[in-house]
């Protein structure tokens, strides 16, 4: 049996908000650790029937950027829900909500910034 580590570097500031957040994996082809803005690591823990999250996010995250972020997220739940279960009428519901979430965050955006130019 072979296994594969992946490695998590979180930088925090004095008021222990993540700073950056850099990452490796050792089946991953990239040299160096990879820079990211936002990390979403979940883990099913069967015996409890509960999700163990870790949401993290920088503090140079834009809010376009973690709209897109939480879409493409749940577009990948889709994805993986329809892999592992073959359900793809209630895959297709989740995509049809994050393609909803998107365009009403885009809305709200469009009409935040016609206020703010009037």
């Amino acid at each position: 049996m072979q296994t594969s580590s992946i490695h998590i570097d979180v930088t925090l500031d004095n008021d222990k908000i993540p700073h950056s957040i850099n990452w490796s994996a050792q089946s991953s082809t990239a040299e160096n650790a990879q820079a990211a803005k936002a990390m979403i690591l979940s883990f099913w823990d069967g015996a409890d029937k509960s999700a163990l999250r870790i949401d993290l996010w920088t503090k140079d995250m834009m809010v376009d950027e973690m709209a897109d972020f939480c879409y493409q997220h749940i577009s990948g739940m889709a994805d993986m829900f329809q892999r592992a279960t073959g359900k793809e009428g209630l895959s297709n519901d989740l995509r049809i909500f994050a393609k909803a979430f998107l365009a009403k965050f885009r809305e709200q955006q469009e009409k935040e910034a016609g206020l703010s130019n009037q």
